[in-house]
């Protein structure tokens, strides 16, 4: 199945906002959080990997003059990602994971910094066990997971694609990291949003969380090596990072 609307955009600041969704009926919250937004100059694009038949009907009946809807098999949540980028045609590329949702004014929100700031890509506050804020484009050579989630939070001028590509098919989990360790060596401007204009809320239980702590570590590693990092700065970091998450287990086992 493939449907297609043509949305037409205003003059002003427009979004694409990217759902990749597999068998996921939480896709009708995330849905109905963009048909409440302030701002209303986007589009949704949704990327169906072949979901079963429930959460087609709910595709169908939940979409609007704002939606391009695309039900067929891909290569995973960054592939799925990958081709709705392709396709977009707003001036700032939002992702919203079909398991998350916006809350009221988020595009409101991002589209003030984009209009006041010359800035690439944006990082807003979000929702998860708890808040999530902050950019340290500094930090992330040398520290590991220190950056709030890429869902709901993180927003790109759509033309920055052009120039650095796509998402990086190879890493299943933690291609957006690949993506913005790329981004702070290109040394596009990124600026963070207030730390209470929360923009939305993403589920704790998202695919990265699922693998486990090694697994995700590992295909850090391998993102940081993509990225020209020392192995020989990276194998102290990592041990280190392995060391201080087995004593905080620990730690946590003994209070109980």
């Amino acid at each position: 199945m493939k449907i297609f609307n043509k949305k037409k955009f205003t003059k002003k600041l427009s979004f694409s906002i990217i759902t990749p969704v597999l068998n996921d009926n939480r896709i009708k919250k995330n849905i109905n959080s963009l048909k409440r937004q302030t701002y209303k100059n986007f589009e949704h694009i949704i990327i169906d990997g072949g979901s079963k038949e429930e959460v087609i009907k709910i595709l169908k009946k939940n979409k609007t003059k704002n939606h391009t809807i695309i039900s067929e098999k891909d290569g995973g949540i960054y592939d799925a990602i990958n081709k709705g980028i392709k396709i977009s045609k707003g001036d700032i590329i939002g992702i919203l994971n079909a398991d998350d949702f916006y809350y009221n004014r988020s595009l409101s929100i991002v589209k003030k910094y984009f209009d006041k700031y010359p800035i690439d890509f944006f990082f807003g506050s979000v929702m998860k066990d708890r808040l999530h804020h902050n950019y340290w484009p500094n930090k992330i050579w040398w520290k590991f997971n220190i950056f709030p989630s890429h869902s709901c939070g993180f927003f790109i001028k759509r033309n920055i694609h052009n120039k650095l590509g796509f998402y990086n098919t190879k890493f299943k989990y933690s291609s957006d990291r690949d993506f913005i360790f790329k981004l702070i060596r290109r040394k596009f401007k990124g600026m963070c949003g207030r730390k209470y204009e929360i923009l939305g809320k993403f589920d704790p239980g998202g695919i990265s969380s699922r693998i486990g702590f090694f697994n995700n570590i590992k295909e850090e590693f391998r993102i940081r090596i993509n990225n020209s990092q020392s192995i020989f700065f990276l194998i102290p970091l990592f041990v280190a990072t392995t060391v201080l998450k087995l004593f905080h287990s620990i730690f946590k086992l003994n209070i109980k």
